[in-house]
């Protein structure tokens, strides 16, 4: 068994969604491959989607190296058997970084192909553990644009066995927010 475990948020201390993930990578127990964005990941350009449209007998060294980045990235979520992704709401959607990783590993023809039904995701049998952590939004309320996106973004890559850690609306009630997601990963 193989965990990605990828935290989006920009705090590296004090964040609740890392301790959130940490607790589940560690009630997993599986070997981890980890991933950090808080540092931040580069975002496509007219340059990268120009590279990732040419054929790979027709790309230049500098194409192949423009797209080694999201060919790491694949990597990892392909050799993952969960994936388990903090997802702090941040402006009732998802982190910048999140936002550029999804960019970059939603690739046509490799963890997705269209098909005259519609696009068909090339990544199932995986699970996702989201770890999820509101300021003040309710999560699943018409604010909450990051839940439904993130489900979406994994179903379309074929990821649709998914499952929520909820801490929500963490600054009202502080540490009861956070003592209830403990508790969903002790049932984990």
């Amino acid at each position: 068994m193989t965990t990605l475990h990828i935290d989006s948020t920009l705090r590296k201390d004090g964040s609740v969604t890392r301790r959130l993930t940490a607790k589940i990578v560690d009630r997993i127990g599986a070997q981890v491959i980890r991933r950090d964005l808080s540092d931040g990941l580069p975002v496509q350009s007219d340059a990268w989607l120009t590279a990732h449209w040419t054929p790979a007998e027709e790309s230049s060294d500098d194409q192949k190296a423009m797209l080694a980045g999201s060919d790491e990235l694949i990597a990892e979520l392909k050799a993952a058997d969960t994936i388990v992704i903090g997802v702090p709401i941040y402006n009732f959607s998802v982190s910048a970084g999140l936002k550029a990783w999804i960019d970059l590993v939603c690739r046509a023809g490799i963890t997705f192909n269209y098909s005259p039904d519609g696009p068909v995701g090339l990544l199932q049998g995986k699970k996702a553990i989201l770890a999820v952590a509101s300021g003040g939004v309710p999560i699943g309320s018409p604010a909450d644009f990051a839940t439904g996106y993130m489900k979406q973004v994994l179903g379309f890559l074929g990821i649709t066995d998914i499952e929520m850690i909820v801490a929500e609306r963490v600054v009202p009630r502080g540490d009861e927010a956070i003592d209830e997601a403990m508790a969903q990963i002790e049932a984990l």
